[in-house]
């Protein structure tokens, strides 16, 4: 009897592969993220170039403080553009600043547009721009009516009578005096204008001040008027009065002022850019002058 021997033993059992199928919406959404995130961008980047207004180009004679990136432009206090290069010019005698101006505000781009750097001024008269301390400087634009420009020359300071309207004089003297612009000129102490500025006459004879009268106090100015200096310190001692001293405001005192007075009767009323002559100080009869002039109401 022959005895059984055993089988081989049995190869393992193969594992049996499971197949998964994939959901096809989740092959989709693997690639909705960077298609979605690139429709952004896009979108994005052109709303940037929508925005993006002309480049134009400022020059000063200095840019301290100005930064590429964060210097920004304005108009009444509203940003319209921003620095994005500052270089010396060629000749190494000023610097060119380019800036882009936003398409919605590109109207500040034209001929007559006024440019000027805003910096911490501290003064005898007025303290302006004292924010900048903190937020550094910027530029200043005054738009003007012009066709539309890209190269422009900056000023060091406007002047105070920009974008106002008035009556326009001019005031001729000997000697300036203390007499300084944004100097208030007054009617019976009242403040009816300002002077814009001073410079010599083309002949260099005389000292000329520019006057800018507020249109509601036009009618005041009439030929025959006379106009005098009001700042300082008037000293005058006779034998029966003693010692007499008049002293002007404060304001005028420091910063210089003009006042005048109108002659009684109807004398025809003054022309723009007339010339009237600035006397040292007033005589008696022109402060007894008391005219009746109607005015126009005020705001």
């Amino acid at each position: 009897m022959t005895e059984e021997t055993p089988d081989a033993a049995a190869p393992d059992t193969l594992p049996v592969a499971g197949v998964r199928r994939r959901r096809p919406w989740t092959v989709y959404v693997v690639w909705l993220v960077p298609v979605v995130a690139a429709v952004a961008v896009g979108v994005l980047m052109y709303w940037w170039m929508h925005e993006q207004g002309p480049t134009i180009t400022i020059m000063f004679r200095d840019a301290t403080g100005l930064k590429p990136g964060q210097t920004e432009i304005r108009y009444r206090g509203v940003a319209v553009g921003e620095i994005s290069t500052v270089e010396l010019s060629p000749d190494l005698t000023n610097v060119t600043v380019s800036a882009r101006v936003r398409r919605a505000t590109a109207d500040i781009a034209r001929e007559g547009s006024i440019f000027w750097i805003v910096r911490p001024e501290v003064g005898i008269e007025t303290v302006r721009g004292l924010a900048t301390v903190i937020t550094g400087p910027y530029i200043e634009v005054f738009p003007g009516s012009g066709e539309p420009k890209t190269e422009f020359i900056g000023v060091e300071r406007p002047s105070p009578a920009l974008g106002r309207r008035g009556l326009h004089l001019i005031l001729a003297t000997s000697q300036l005096a203390s007499i300084r612009p944004r100097a208030a000129v007054h009617y019976r102490g009242i403040v009816v204008g300002m002077v814009s500025s001073t410079a010599l006459s083309r002949d260099s004879t005389a000292a000329q001040v520019h006057v800018l009268i507020d249109p509601r106090y036009a009618r005041l100015v009439r030929l025959g008027l006379r106009f005098w200096s009001a700042s300082g310190v008037d000293i005058s001692m006779s034998l029966f009065k003693g010692l007499e001293i008049n002293v002007d405001s404060l304001r005028s005192l420091v910063a210089g002022g003009i006042a005048f007075a109108t002659p009684d009767g109807e004398s025809p009323a003054a022309k723009d850019s007339s010339i009237f002559v600035l006397h040292d100080k007033p005589e008696k009869e022109w402060l007894a002058w008391m005219p009746k002039i109607s005015l126009p109401a005020g705001d």
